[in-house]
């Protein structure tokens, strides 16, 4: 029984550290500016949350859970573009919504 639990926190711990390390690796390509923040994802079991980042100044700009409530709210803030962070998730599911929300909303990605 005990060897079974340990298994399961295994494979837990094991999947944070692969998207960790995916997470990483694409932060190292991924920069955002002034001009075109970085859009970062962050998924959980029950909601989803987006932000807009400055990465030069270390600002966040804009948060929001839903894309096109996102890319009006930058519209606002005077940003047209952002570079997409998907946070080491797969461009799947509500990732990819949260992305296509943002565009129809006229955030250009």
């Amino acid at each position: 029984m005990a060897a079974t639990r340990t298994r399961g926190r295994g494979h837990t711990t094991a999947r944070t550290s692969l998207r960790a390390r995916r997470h990483l690796r694409v932060r190292k390509k991924v920069s955002g500016s002034a001009g075109r923040p970085r859009l970062a994802v962050k998924r959980s079991a029950r909601h989803i949350f987006a932000q807009l980042v400055d990465d030069a100044t270390g600002q966040t700009a804009k948060a929001r859970q839903v894309g096109e409530l996102l890319a009006r709210r930058a519209r606002e803030a005077g940003v047209a573009a952002a570079v997409f962070d998907r946070g080491g998730y797969a461009y799947h599911g509500r990732v990819a919504a949260l992305a296509d929300g943002a565009r129809e909303g006229g955030l250009k990605l």
